[in-house]
Formats: structure tokens, sequence, C-alpha cells
């Protein structure tokens, strides 16, 4: 996807337009993301912006998609004239809202903003919700793209972890989005609680035994103010998890699902280009409870958050006060920023795009590329630069070497 031409400054808030700390000769591709926060069950390891649907409680669909739009249209200003190449539907739980709601919800977006088209249009469903001919309701919506929350075929590991769904009902959800996708994602997890490498085997090879053009893979992490960070499970040593991921990678290559990212597999033609947008620095709106945008601007770039509880967003979204907070991002931490994100794909990336993106010279990189490149967790192909197999396994260490120097 190529970068757009900068708009006339005059399509932009002011405070957007005045003198800034980068200078962008083009905008990266902008993607939309939508955030529908509630779900039947807040797991203990999810430090998301998910709440707990109430017992018996109606969602407010309607009321929530009013929001929705209020929020976009009160955000138009700052994308205008600029085309939205992919739009995900996150969550939470977004597939507890209804065909019909999701169907609305497309129109609205596709009423107030320019899609590509063949615009990749995901949307994340969980077994737990699954029911027969839902998955074909979102289709036919203007879903394109399905992700769905299995995270494990096995009763004692989802029960460890706290899902809402059992094997049988994980295996009937990737069937019915089989049947309904020529696109779609398995979410599976590694490193859970008791398991072991068997016990992973077991859930790649019923994962890949349904043939999904794309899978995420998740290491559990015990986050900050989750249930799990005070109450920590016994999860599986460093060595085990290593282990794990060994096998994985081994057996999807196996299987003709190619990694692309550290997390992503995928086969021909099925990569996340969502996704992929956002490891390459593009730009995205966010909306929804929660949600986080990152948008470029000639002269800056910002990061804007919405209010995060359901209730509050949607009485300031009607008033047009959705957002929290925005803070432009300082020329200092820009490097940090993109390595963050392009180190993690396994091609890398072109030192020129870094310069498009950021507006900032590649030669401020080099030294802290060839320091990476001595400690063998970089490698570089002209202007092409890739981690290692080492870089990749210590993700962590090569993207801080990217830190801006204290002052």
């Amino acid at each position: 996807m190529a970068d757009e031409a900068v708009k006339p400054a005059m399509t932009a808030p002011l405070r957007f337009v005045r003198s800034g700390t980068v200078a962008l000769d083009a905008l990266p591709p902008l993607a939309l993301y939508v955030h529908l926060p509630w779900c039947l069950k807040k797991c203990p390891y999810c430090d998301f912006n998910s709440h707990e649907r109430q017992a018996g409680a109606a969602l407010p669909t309607d009321a929530y998609i009013d929001a929705l739009c209020a929020d976009l249209e009160a955000a138009l200003p700052q994308v205008w004239g600029r085309r939205v190449h992919s739009v995900f539907i996150g969550g939470g739980t977004p597939s507890l809202f209804a065909p019909d709601a999701i169907d609305r919800l497309l129109a609205a977006l596709r009423a107030r903003l320019p899609l590509e088209p063949g615009c990749e249009v995901t949307l994340e469903a969980n077994p737990g919700t699954f029911e027969r001919d839902r998955f074909r309701g979102y289709r036919q919506a203007g879903v394109t793209r399905l992700s769905v929350g299995v995270q494990s075929f096995d009763d004692a590991s989802l029960q460890a972890i706290g899902r809402v769904h059992d094997g049988s009902q994980a295996l009937a959800a990737v069937q019915e989005a089989a049947a309904a996708f020529d696109t779609f994602n398995i979410d599976l997890m590694y490193a859970l609680p008791g398991q072991t490498l068997a016990g992973l085997e077991r859930d790649l090879a019923q994962a890949l035994a349904l043939r999904p053009p794309h899978l995420s893979i998740y290491h559990l992490t015990l986050e900050p103010n989750t249930w799990f960070a005070s109450h920590p499970p016994a999860l599986p040593d460093d060595d085990l998890a290593s282990d794990m991921l060994d096998l994985i990678v081994s057996r999807t290559g196996e299987v003709g699902l190619a990694r692309y990212e550290v997390s992503a597999f995928a086969q021909p033609g099925h990569r996340c280009g969502h996704n992929l947008n956002y490891w390459r620095f593009g730009d995205y709106l966010g909306i929804g409870a929660g949600a986080h945008s990152k948008l470029s601007f000639p002269q800056r770039i910002v990061r804007q958050v919405r209010w995060r509880e359901p209730a509050a967003y949607m009485a300031k979204a009607a008033a047009g006060q959705a957002m929290s907070n925005e803070n432009e991002v300082a020329a200092s931490e820009l490097a940090f920023e993109f390595m963050l994100n392009a180190l993690r794909l396994k091609d890398g990336f072109d030192l020129g795009q870094f310069q498009e993106r950021t507006g900032q010279s590649a030669l401020g990189l080099e030294p802290a590329l060839a320091r990476a490149v001595e400690r063998g967790l970089l490698q570089r192909d002209g202007t092409q630069v890739m981690a290692t197999a080492r870089g990749f396994d210590f993700l962590s260490d090569l993207q801080q070497m990217f830190l801006p120097s204290p002052r």
C-alpha cells in the first residue's frame, strides 16, 4: 500500500497544521479500528479494555452504534480525503453483536469514509458466542475476514485460563468460520497453566487439521492489573516455553503457514493487512470505548485515546468529546516507536520507509544499527533491515537499543 500525498493543510484542524517537529512528504496508509467493549466474562489474563455484560441484560447495541457514528463524525476533519485500507472490529467480544447490528455499523462506516475497493474488514469472534449461521450473517454484512479466539481446544486448558467455551464449541466455531469465509484466523495460546509439550502438540495438531489460512500464537503472560497478576498460576518455565515456540514454528512451516511476524503465520495471500499496517507504522483511527489512534499530519504525529468506560464513552461521544487525551509523539521517540512495530516483521523494513513514515533521516539510526548487527541481533541487505533468528528470540532487547538517549 503506497503512501498518500499530503492533503492541503486546511483540511485538518488548526492544532495539527501549525509548525511542528517533523516533515512528512506523504501520509501513510490509513486503517480504521472499531472497539466493541463487552464480553460474556472477563478472562483472568486479559488486560484489554473489556467489560462483562450484566447477566440477563441486553447490550445497548443501537445506542453504542450511535455513539460510534458521533465519534467518527467528530474525527472526520482529521482524515478528510484519506482512503481507508482496512477495518478491524475488535473487543471485547464483537460477536456479541448480532449480524444485523454489524450490518448497520458497516453501512454507517461506508457512508462516512471512503473505503478502498476490496477493503479488508476483520471481525473478532469467540466460540462462546457461536450460533449456527451467525458467521454467514457477518459475511453477508460485509465482513471479509473472521478472527476466532479459540486459545485452546483442550477443556482443561480452557478452564484453567477462564474461557467460557469448551473444546467442542471451539471446533464447531472454526468449522463454521471455514465454511463462511475464504480467510479466517485462529488465535492459539501456549505456555498455559499445567501445559506440557505433548499437550501443546495436540492443540496445535487440532488447529492445523482445520487448515486455517492464518494462525496467531500468543505466549500467556501475567499482565499487571489482571486477576492472574494477583493470583498467579503455575506456568511452564522459560525453557519449556521456548521449546513450545520451536514446535509451533516447525509444524506451521510443514503445512505451508509462513511466519511473517513474531506471532503471525499465514498461507500465501492471507496475511492480515490491518496488522501489517500497524507493523509498518501506518496510521489508524480508533473509535469506540478506550480505542487508540495514531495519526500523521505533515508536521507532526499524534496519538489519541477515547474514554474507556462504555457509558462514559457514549455520553462523551454524543457531546462530541469522545477523545479523553491526545499527545504529540516527540521527535526523539519516533525511532523507538517505529522499531517497536517494524522489527516484529520477519522481512523487517526498508530504511526509505523509516524516513517516509517518521520524517527523520535514516542516518540517525546508524549507531544503533551497527551495535545491533555487531551483537548478532540484526542483519542488513542493502537498505533492508531485519531481525536475525537471535534478534527474534530477544526482540525486546533489540527494540530497546533504539530508545532515545537520556538527556
